[in-house]
C-alpha cells in the first residue's frame, strides 16, 4: 500500500481520530434541560368575527313602518349615504290617506270645532251674566214686595183699628137710637128730634160697614201682595234654573267639543306625521347594502325590510366564543391575540412576543347566557397602547382568537399537557379590570 492509499484509508475510516458525539450530545442534553425551563404563556383558542361593540354600530335593517308604493329610489346598492339622507320615497295605497288635501282638511274640521268651543264658552260666560242679573234683580223685587208687605200689614193694622173705632160708635150711636125711640114713643121727644137720632145712627152704620169693607180690602190686598211675593220667587227661580241649564248645557257641550279636539288634534298630528313617513330616511351614515324591493311601483308592507345599513363610523370589536370547560378561564380585562382573515401572521402561541402579524386585544364583556351554539359569546376589543388594529376590516371578518393566561414553564406545560390538566386559572389586574370596565 502506497502513501496515498493509507491517507485515503485514515480519512474514510477515520482511525486515530478523537470523536465530538459526546459533546454534542451533552451540549444537546443541556439545551434540552434549559429549554424545559423557559417560560411558556398558557392560552385558549377560539374562532370568532368583527363586529361592532355598540349594538347601534352593528349592521341594521331599514324598514318602512306604513304600507305603501315605491315611486323612487334615491340610492342603490354599495351607495355611502350620510345621516338624513333619503333612501326610497313611498306613495299612499289606502284608500283612508289618498287625499291629498287631507291634512289641510283635518285642519280646517279642528279650527271649525275650536271656534264652536269659543262660541259655547261666550254662551256660558253670558249666562253667568244672565244668572248673576236675575239673582240680582229677584232681590231686588223681594226687597220691593217686602217693603210693600210692610205698609199693608201697617195699613191692615190701621184699617183694623178704624173697623174697631166705627164699631165702637155704631153701637153707641145704637143705643143712643134705642133710648131715643124710646123716649120717642113715650112722647117725651118730637118726631124732627126721632129722626135726627136715626140719621146718626144710620150714618155710624154706615161708617161701621165702610170701615169693615176697608179692613176687608186692606187684608185682600196684604193677600194678594204675599202671592205676588211667591209667585215672583217662583217666576225667577225657574228663570235662573232655565239659565242654569243652558249653562251646563254649554258646559257638556264644551266638554264634548273639547274631546273631539283632542281627537282632532290627534288626526291632525298623525296624518302630518304619516306624510313624512312616506320618505325613507337613512338613521345614521353608512353603507346600502342588501336591497330587499328592486322595482318601481312594488307595494311593501308595514314593518318590512328594505335595505341594509353598515355604519362608517364604529369602534370594532371582536365576537368569539368559547367552551363552557373554558369560560371560567376568561375574565373581563383579559389580554388576547387576533390573527385577522387575510393579514398573514406567524404565530407562537407560547411566546406571543416572538409572533409576527398578531392583534392585541382586550376582553371587555363575558356573557352569563350560552347561545344557540352551545359556546359562551365574549367581546374583545382593540388594547390601548398596543398595535392598532387594520382600518381594513370588515364588519365578518373572520378571527382566530388567542386567550394569554398564566405565563409557566415548558415543562410544566408539557406536564399538564400530558396529564390533560385544564390551564391554570388567569386573574388579571386591578389596572387592566378598570380600562376594560370603562370601555365606552
Amino acid at each position: 500500500m502506497n502513501d496515498y492509499d493509507f491517507k485515503a484509508y485514515q480519512h474514510i475510516y477515520r482511525q486515530g481520530k478523537k470523536s465530538h458525539i459526546r459533546l454534542w450530545l451533552i451540549g444537546l442534553f443541556s439545551a434540552l434541560i434549559i429549554l424545559l425551563f423557559l417560560p411558556w404563556t398558557q392560552n385558549i383558542r377560539a374562532k370568532g368575527t368583527v363586529t361592532a361593540l355598540r349594538q347601534e354600530d352593528r349592521p341594521q335593517e331599514i324598514n318602512t313602518i306604513i304600507g305603501g308604493r315605491i315611486v323612487q329610489w334615491r340610492v342603490k346598492e354599495g351607495d355611502y349615504v350620510k345621516r338624513g339622507d333619503t333612501l326610497v320615497q313611498l306613495a299612499e295605497i289606502k284608500d283612508a290617506y289618498l287625499d291629498p288635501q287631507l291634512v289641510d282638511r283635518t285642519r280646517e274640521q279642528l279650527e271649525a270645532k275650536e271656534q264652536t268651543v269659543n262660541y259655547y264658552s261666550n254662551k256660558v260666560q253670558t249666562s253667568g251674566q244672565q244668572i248673576e242679573a236675575l239673582n240680582s234683580a229677584l232681590s231686588i223685587k223681594i226687597n220691593q214686595l217686602e217693603n210693600k208687605m210692610r205698609q199693608q200689614r201697617l195699613k191692615v193694622q190701621s184699617d183694623s183699628m178704624e173697623m174697631i173705632a166705627a164699631a165702637n160708635d155704631f153701637n153707641i150711636a145704637a143705643k143712643q137710637f134705642e133710648r131715643q125711640r124710646a123716649m120717642f114713643d113715650s112722647g117725651l121727644v118730637s118726631l124732627t128730634q126721632f129722626e135726627q137720632r136715626n140719621q146718626t145712627y144710620q150714618n155710624a152704620l154706615a161708617k161701621r160697614l165702610s170701615a169693615e169693607n176697608k179692613f176687608m180690602n186692606s187684608k185682600q190686598e196684604l193677600g194678594i201682595i204675599n202671592l205676588d211675593l211667591n209667585g215672583t220667587r217662583q217666576e225667577y227661580t225657574e228663570k235662573i234654573a232655565k239659565a242654569e241649564g243652558e249653562r251646563f248645557q254649554s258646559l257638556s257641550q264644551i266638554a264634548t267639543g273639547q274631546g273631539d279636539i283632542a281627537k282632532l288634534q290627534n288626526q291632525y298630528a298623525s296624518y302630518s306625521i304619516r306624510n313624512g313617513m312616506y320618505y325613507i330616511i337613512a338613521p345614521q351614515s353608512g353603507q346600502v347594502i342588501k336591497a330587499t324591493k328592486s322595482g318601481i311601483g312594488e307595494i311593501v308592507k308595514e314593518g318590512e325590510m328594505l335595505v341594509h345599513i353598515v355604519p362608517d363610523d364604529i369602534q370594532y370589536a371582536v365576537e368569539m366564543y368559547v367552551r363552557p370547560v373554558d369560560l371560567p378561564l376568561v375574565n373581563a380585562g383579559q389580554s388576547v391575540r387576533f390573527m385577522f382573515d387575510g393579514f398573514p401572521a406567524i404565530v407562537f402561541s407560547g411566546w406571543p412576543q416572538a409572533s409576527y402579524g398578531l392583534f392585541s386585544g382586550q376582553v371587555v364583556a363575558v356573557e352569563s347566557d350560552v347561545s344557540v351554539n352551545g359556546l359562551f359569546k365574549v367581546l374583545v376589543t382593540e388594547q390601548p397602547g398596543e398595535r392598532p388594529w387594520p382600518k381594513e376590516l370588515k364588519m365578518g371578518t373572520g378571527a382566530n382568537g388567542i386567550a394569554l393566561l398564566k405565563n409557566v414553564p415548558i415543562w410544566y406545560e408539557l406536564w399538564r399537557n400530558i396529564n390533560s390538566f385544564p390551564p391554570d386559572y388567569y386573574q388579571p389586574t386591578k389596572e387592566e379590570a378598570a380600562v376594560a370596565k370603562n370601555k365606552p
